[in-house]
């Protein structure tokens, strides 16, 4: 082996674990923020140690983020089709949770899609859910779509409604929709995968 070959292969190996050294110290960024939290807590710095733990938390949340929006589902036919969001926010903001969201049009109809997890909200619609009078004294009704327990309200004056539904006591999938028919609304909510949305951690 000449020297100019085992020149390249230790500059690979070099280069090879620099990058893992890298993608290591990215990886643990959680780490070093709850660490860097505790350090400051025995120090005092009690301001230092909340700000330290709500970058570990934001950090969390967006790897978590990126779960649900793989379920929001693909436009019907005719129908165009956003680009999906998500959004990691924590418990200062909207009641803490994460949520993924996708919205649609066809002419004058528009429908958007949005999965939330680990949201205050969801004890509100649990409760509509397990008791219809409270669903229906607010213009809803209950019925299952995709195999789940859904709060549907429709207006056919004005072709505007919602469903809402609670999978896995975790996460609520609200399609909403304006200008938009009763068959059209319950299709997006039956289009998502309700089986494999539960099993996400």
């Amino acid at each position: 082996m000449t020297h100019f070959v085992k020149t390249l292969l230790t500059l690979a190996v070099c280069t090879m674990a620099v990058l893992t050294l890298k993608t290591a110290v990215f990886a643990d960024e959680v780490s070093d923020y709850i660490n860097e939290a505790l350090k400051s807590y025995k120090d005092g710095k009690f301001t230092e140690a909340v700000d330290s733990l709500n970058f570990a938390e934001q950090l969390i949340q967006q790897k978590k983020s990126a779960g649900p929006e793989g379920f929001l589902p693909n436009p019907l036919k005719g129908w165009k089709a956003e680009a999906a969001t998500n959004t990691a926010a924590g418990n200062a903001m909207m009641g803490g949770g994460i949520s993924a969201e996708r919205s649609y049009t066809k002419g004058d109809s528009s429908v958007k899609v949005q999965i939330v997890a680990d949201s205050p909200l969801l004890q509100g619609v649990m409760m509509m859910m397990s008791n219809p009078m409270f669903a229906s004294s607010d213009g809803g009704k209950v019925e299952r779509i995709g195999g789940q327990k859904a709060v549907i309200k429709y207006n056919p004056a004005d072709k505007n409604g919602d469903v809402k539904i609670v999978v896995a006591n975790r996460f609520l999938v609200t399609v909403e929709g304006s200008g938009i028919t009763d068959a059209d609304l319950k299709e997006y909510a039956k289009a998502i995968d309700y089986t494999k949305l539960a099993t996400l951690p």
